[in-house]
């Protein structure tokens, strides 16, 4: 076996989330919704995908927040990124320092963390 790439990342979120991923996922982070297969679409959630990043969210009973694993989301410039969570009401909490990045965190609507990321 040789892994070729990654597929996509799912997180997952409460019954009843979908506005508010679309919210986040698609108005704040920028990225597109995709139509989920017809086979999987009845057991909610969202898929969406941009800059070559595919992730899904999906319905969990019992849902608790990934607090420690988390998507790097790269982007092209860490303040403009900054700028955008602000406008939209989302804490940015910068990051650790780490060779060759700036970087940061947020969390999205259902306390998961998303890293946020500019390679420096």
């Amino acid at each position: 076996m040789k892994v070729i790439g990654l597929d996509h990342v799912q997180l997952a979120m409460p019954a009843g989330g979908e506005d508010r991923a679309r919210a986040f996922y698609r108005g704040v982070l920028g990225l597109a919704e995709v139509p989920k297969p017809a086979s999987l679409s009845a057991n909610g959630g969202c898929w969406f995908a941009g800059g070559g990043v595919h992730l899904h969210l999906g319905r969990e009973d019992g849902f608790r927040p990934a607090a420690k694993a988390h998507p790097a989301l790269l982007v092209d410039n860490l303040d403009d990124a900054r700028a955008a969570f602000a406008r939209a009401g989302v804490q940015f909490r910068d990051g650790k320092p780490l060779d060759g990045y700036r970087r940061g965190d947020v969390a999205d609507p259902f306390g998961n963390r998303i890293e946020i990321m500019q390679r420096v």
